[in-house]
C-alpha cells in the first residue's frame, strides 16, 4: 500500500525481519562530519529572534481583535487563528528544549518557560523529560513514553491486555485518534500541573508560578474582552483546534514505523533514528504548518540542528542513507496520516475479531 516514490516498509512489529547488520560508529560519523563542515549545527539566533517577535505580534493582534470585536459572535473567528499561533508557540518551546535556539542552556530554558509554561500552560520541564526519552529510544516499547500503553496502544501485545472501556477504545482507536487530539490542549495543562510534584522546590516554584499565571491570564483575557457565553465557546474552540493542530504535526512522525525489538539486535544511533522516523514531503507551507517536524529524520539525527537548517541537511542525509542501504522513508502529508491510522487500526484488529 506504499505510494509511488515511497520506501516499502515491513510491519512495525516485524522490524527484525529487516536483518539489519550491526551499525558501526563509522555509519554516523561521516555524516556528522559533513554536517558540521557545512556549519548546519551553528545556531540561527537572528532567525529565531524574528520568529519569536513575529509570533508575539500575532498573539497581540489576536488579543486586540478580541477586545475590538467585544460582544460580537464574530470574535469566534479569532479562535482558529489563536490556535495556529499557539502551535507556533509550542514549536518555539520545542526548539528551545533541543537547544536549537542558543548554545546557552539558561537562555534556552528561559525561552522554553515563557513559550511553554507562561503562554501555553504546558510544563517545560515535563515536556523536556518526556521528549528527550522519546528521542533517545524512538518507538522502543519499553523506553519511549510516546508508545507506552495509555489511551492508545501501538502493539498487538499491548492490545491483548485491554478490556472493558479501554478495550472498546482500542477496537476503534484509528477512528478516535483525531477526535481525541481535540483534548490534547487540556491534557498538556493537566500533565504540567501533575509534574510539579516531581520537581525540586525552586523549580516547582518557578514552573508552578508561570502555570498559574497562564491560567489566570487566559481566564482574565476571556472574561474582560468578551461576554461569558462567547468566552466559553471561544475557549472550547481554541483549545480543541490547538490540540488538533499539534496532533496533526506529531502524528505522521513515527506511528506505523519500525519498532525495535527490546530483546533483539541493538540498533546504533543512525539506524535507530532513521528506521523509526518518517519525513513529509512539501514546501515552505508544509515547513511552516508542521514547524519543521516534517524533517523528522534529520531532526532525530541532529536534535540540536536549528529548524531552518533541516531542509538544507536533507539531501546529505538521504544520500548517506542510500549509500549505506538504509531505507529513508518520505511520503506526502495525507498518506502519512493514512499509514499512521492504518497501523492503529491493525493493532486493534484482534479485539474487533473477538467481538
Amino acid at each position: 500500500m506504499s505510494s509511488a516514490g515511497e520506501t516499502a516498509l515491513p510491519h512495525p512489529e516485524k522490524a527484525n525481519a529487516r536483518q539489519c547488520p550491526p551499525e558501526t560508529r563509522s555509519e554516523f560519523t561521516p555524516l556528522l562530519r559533513d554536517v558540521k563542515g557545512q556549519d548546519l549545527l551553528e545556531r540561527r539566533t537572528g532567525w529565531y529572534a524574528g520568529t519569536m517577535v513575529t509570533n508575539a505580534l500575532g498573539l497581540a493582534t489576536v488579543v486586540t481583535g478580541m477586545a475590538l470585536l467585544g460582544d460580537s459572535w464574530w470574535v469566534l473567528a479569532l479562535a482558529p487563528v489563536l490556535a495556529v499561533l499557539c502551535a507556533r508557540t509550542a514549536f518555539i518551546g520545542h526548539d528551545a528544549g533541543h537547544a536549537q535556539i542558543s548554545v546557552n542552556r539558561v537562555t534556552n530554558r528561559r525561552i522554553g518557560l515563557v513559550h511553554g509554561n507562561l503562554l501555553l500552560g504546558m510544563s517545560y520541564a515535563w515536556w523536556n523529560d518526556k521528549h528527550n526519552r522519546h528521542h533517545a529510544n524512538p518507538n522502543h516499547i519499553d523506553k519511549d513514553p510516546d508508545v507506552a500503553a495509555d489511551v492508545l496502544v501501538f502493539t498487538s501485545e499491548q492490545a491483548a491486555t485491554r478490556t472493558g472501556l479501554r478495550g472498546r477504545l482500542t477496537r476503534h482507536q484509528a477512528w478516535l485518534f483525531f477526535p481525541l487530539t481535540l483534548l490534547e490542549g487540556l491534557a498538556l495543562k493537566l500533565h504540567g500541573f501533575r509534574y510539579l510534584r516531581r520537581q525540586s522546590g525552586r523549580e516547582r516554584l518557578v514552573e508552578g508560578t508561570l502555570l498559574i499565571a497562564h491560567v489566570t491570564g487566559y481566564v482574565t483575557l476571556l472574561l474582560t474582552t468578551i461576554p461569558l457565553a462567547h468566552a466559553l465557546v471561544f475557549a472550547a474552540l481554541h483549545q480543541a483546534l490547538f490540540g488538533l493542530h499539534l496532533g496533526m504535526a506529531f502524528a505522521p512522525n513515527h506511528k506505523g514505523m519500525d519498532m525495535p525489538d527490546p530483546d533483539g539486535q541493538k540498533w546504533g544511533h543512525l539506524r535507530r533514528q532513521v528506521l523509526t522516523s518518517r519525513n513529509i514531503r512539501g514546501g515552505v507551507l508544509t515547513d511552516w504548518f508542521l514547524g519543521g517536524l516534517n524533517y523528522q529524520i534529520e531532526h532525530h539525527l541532529f536534535p540540536s540542528m536549528p529548524r531552518p537548517h533541516l531542509r538544507l541537511a536533507q539531501s546529505m542525509v538521504k544520500a548517506h542513507c542510500h549509500d549505506l542501504g538504509v531505507p529513508y522513508t518520505e511520503t506526502g502529508l495525507v498518506d502519512s496520516y493514512r499509514q499512521a491510522l492504518r497501523h492503529l487500526h491493525e493493532v486493534g484488529e484482534p479485539l474487533r475479531a473477538g467481538v
